[in-house]
């Protein structure tokens, strides 16, 4: 670690310095409290004995060596404000602590040979590639019988059979909600104590390894979330760590947020680089192929509302990391969770954008999500709310969400949001993930959603798999399966950012409900037709253009995905350049277009 990047907020690196270094020959501790009256360590080495810490560099860190200091021994830092008082804290930069409620940190052995060369060297951005990404949250996607509710799998006891899983529905990524120690299960990992600690819920360091490594060696990437924002008010962790606002912003008008934790004085330099170093310590040593940046809004925006400006040195804080981890990590992917309208979120740092890959487009989730829990009597009144995203789509590259967000809280789970009994609330959702899926974008899908689970999600129970056990609900996981893989296998939904890849066939049949639209590839086209009228269209004509040929490919309505329509039926017709098809109520199709 170079002193001085880590003072201009241009280090990443910080982990290899600072922190807890396990060897054959005993641990190396160091620590930054540049305003601490002195700093001990303390642990299970030392029968809870203070062991005094030297100050080293310039006299704001401290280190000492400690051969006595074994993997999985518990530590702290017993830091000394200038009152004399002094608070047991755990190390901001430790690689494990211990299982909440206690909150020691962890020596962790890190040793691990990862066999995921070939994947590593063929990863790409995906920008003109597939990426289906499978959101979970570790802990509720499923749980061990005969256990406590409270209790879970480990990293490696899951890995075989979430790949298995994730593989046999047609995903390429998984994204896993934070994996940062955090000590409220509530909190889902968002209000963090341990950046660089995988949650020792679910294992150790190295058994994370190996769960990413094995997903790699299986052809599917991991993204994890990354929280730059805040942080939670523990007085055992980050809050006033050297008896002063050394990571938190010393006053509460912006130092406090509206989820109650500590928002990250980015003016800081040695707050930035703490921050870019934990995002790049999970590219690094995990191997992750990217994280999801959460709340950028809160980044962009003082305390998140524009009216109180933009936060200059959190943006220029979001550019220096983006652009230092790419120039790192090439090939990652960096998202944004953003719900503002502030321009060029996915345009290059250097040419003046904040420089990450993709960005979630809250605005077409919100909006299709409130077109399908519109009564169908009014959808000729909300007709463009399913065109405007056509509109901006080429503006940024974006990733269309049905995240964990949109299933908790009284939001209701997807398939409930459909409108009307539950009988029209299935054919309804799988016509609304074929549009998703053939409308231009990356794609994410929370857990749950793929089988058509009703109740909302809960953090402390797994998934209802037993409504696999139901017709209508293995049905409509069929139907997932099938344009998830139609999605993976058509280079004409993979080319998401040229505008030219897109062309209305019809946006303008407001009181049919009816839409359709081109998707362009290198050697067939796509055509989707839409019906999201509670009535049957009946000779619907489309003009694909003289001497091309089309094939039905997929239908929402067949009988094999819980519809009423015989799989594989004739179901159009094609005369001079012109398709004619029935279009069943609250139903899509998908068209392979050939010269």
């Amino acid at each position: 670690m170079n002193i001085s990047e880590f003072y201009c907020g241009n280090c990443f690196d910080a982990y290899k310095y600072l922190g807890a270094h396990n060897s054959s020959s005993g641990t190396m501790f160091r620590t930054y409290a540049p305003n601490a009256e002195k700093v001990s360590l303390i642990g299970d080495f030392s029968d809870w004995e203070e062991l005094p810490m030297t100050p080293v560099n310039d006299g704001k860190f401290y280190e000492l060596f400690c051969p006595e200091a074994k993997a999985e021994m518990r530590y702290k830092y017993r830091i000394y404000k200038k009152s004399g008082i002094y608070t047991d804290h755990s190390d901001p930069y430790g690689y494990g602590c211990e299982l909440r409620p206690d909150t020691c940190s962890v020596i962790r052995c890190m040793d691990y040979y990862f066999n995921d060369d070939e994947w590593l060297r063929s990863r790409t951005d995906c920008f003109d590639k597939p990426l289906n990404i499978y959101e979970i949250h570790f802990g509720s996607w499923r749980k061990p019988e005969k256990k406590d509710a409270c209790e879970w799998y480990n990293y490696s006891e899951i890995s075989d059979e979430l790949i298995a899983y994730v593989k046999d529905n047609g995903y390429n990524y998984i994204e896993i909600m934070p994996l940062s120690e955090h000590p409220c299960d509530e909190s889902w990992g968002y209000q963090v104590t341990g950046f660089f600690a995988p949650t020792s819920r679910y294992g150790t360091a190295v058994q994370l390894m190996e769960l990413v490594d094995k997903c790699h060696r299986n052809g599917i990437g991991v993204i994890i979330d990354f929280v730059p924002v805040h942080f939670a008010v523990n007085d055992y962790a980050l809050a006033e760590y050297d008896g002063t606002s050394l990571y938190e912003y010393p006053s509460d008008d912006v130092g406090y947020n509206e989820w109650g934790s500590r928002n990250f004085n980015h003016a800081k330099g040695e707050v930035r680089s703490f921050l870019q170093s934990a995002a790049a310590y999970w590219l690094d040593v995990y191997h992750f192929d990217g994280i999801r940046v959460d709340a950028v809004r809160n980044l962009i925006y003082w305390q998140g509302d524009e009216k109180r400006g933009v936060n200059t040195c959190a943006v220029d804080f979001l550019r220096n990391m983006n652009s230092g981890l790419k120039k790192r990590y090439p090939t990652v992917i960096l998202a944004a969770e953003d719900s503002t309208a502030y321009p060029d979120v996915t345009k290059s740092a250097e040419n003046g954008g904040l420089g990450f890959d993709y960005k979630w487009d809250m605005g077409w989730m919100h909006d299709t999500l409130e077109y399908f829990q519109t009564s169908p009597m009014y959808r000729s009144r909300d007709y463009h709310k399913l065109t405007f995203s056509m509109d901006y789509f080429a503006n940024e590259r974006y990733i269309l969400p049905f995240s964990h967000d949109e299933v908790v809280h009284g939001k209701a789970a997807v398939i409930q949001k459909m409108a009307g009994d539950y009988d029209c609330k299935f054919p309804q959702a799988r016509a609304m993930y074929m549009y998703m899926m053939a409308h231009s974008g990356k794609k994410l899908n929370f857990m749950g959603n793929e089988f058509g689970q009703f109740r909302e999600w809960d953090e402390k129970r797994q998934q209802d798999w037993e409504l696999f056990d139901y017709p209508v609900h293995s049905s409509f996981n069929r139907f997932i399966k099938a344009i998830n893989r139609l999605y993976l296998d058509n280079e004409a939904l993979h080319r998401d950012y040229d505008a030219d890849n897109f062309k209305w066939a019809d946006c303008n049949s407001e009181e049919d409900c009816i839409y359709a639209f081109f998707r362009k590839g290198g050697n067939s086209d796509i055509l989707a037709v839409f019906n999201f009228s509670d009535w049957e269209i009946t000779d619907y004509p489309v003009k694909i253009g003289e001497n091309r040929n089309a094939e039905l490919i997929i239908n929402s309505d067949w009988e094999s995905f819980g519809g009423e329509t015989p799989d594989g039926g004739s179901e159009f017709t094609l005369t001079a350049g012109e398709l004619v098809m029935d279009m069943q109520a609250y139903s899509g199709k998908i068209f392979i277009l050939r010269d």
